[in-house]
């Protein structure tokens, strides 16, 4: 089985073939100018360039929760919180037992705190579109 993930489809298909139960993470964050930018940086921003991401809502779901990306989205358009990036990563379970919401407080707390402080590369970032980003810092 290829280790390469080139689509949520293929996030879904790995956290399924894993020996462990898997339970996924996501952050929804929200493109933002810092307050203090400059023309350049807005014009910048106002382009697609550029800017923060701030998280403006998380959640945990169990992998037999998931379906499609299309779903996933629309479970968190109810929400009626406009995002741009989604981060995901996985929680394993072990011996057998899949990790509860609780277990995922902690990790969703760090996942937080390293976006906030743009520290992404270990997490894959989709698009409302479903494409997975490759993020740069700038």
């Amino acid at each position: 089985m290829s280790l390469t993930i080139d689509s949520y489809a293929d996030l879904l298909k790995l956290a399924r073939a894993e020996k462990n139960p898997q339970r996924l993470l996501f952050v929804f964050t929200r493109a933002e100018i810092e307050h203090d930018a400059n023309e350049v940086q807005k014009d910048s921003f106002d382009k697609g360039v550029g800017g923060l991401l701030k998280p403006i809502m998380c959640v945990d779901k169990s992998i037999d929760e998931l379906t499609n990306f299309e779903d996933l989205v629309a479970e968190s358009d109810k929400t009626e919180q406009s995002w741009s990036v989604m981060f995901a990563a996985c929680l394993s379970g072990s011996n057998g037992t899949m990790p509860t919401s609780e277990d995922a407080n902690k990790p969703l707390d760090a996942m937080i705190a390293a976006i906030n402080n743009g520290m992404v590369s270990q997490y894959l970032a989709f698009n409302r579109n479903g494409e997975l980003l490759s993020l740069e810092m700038s």
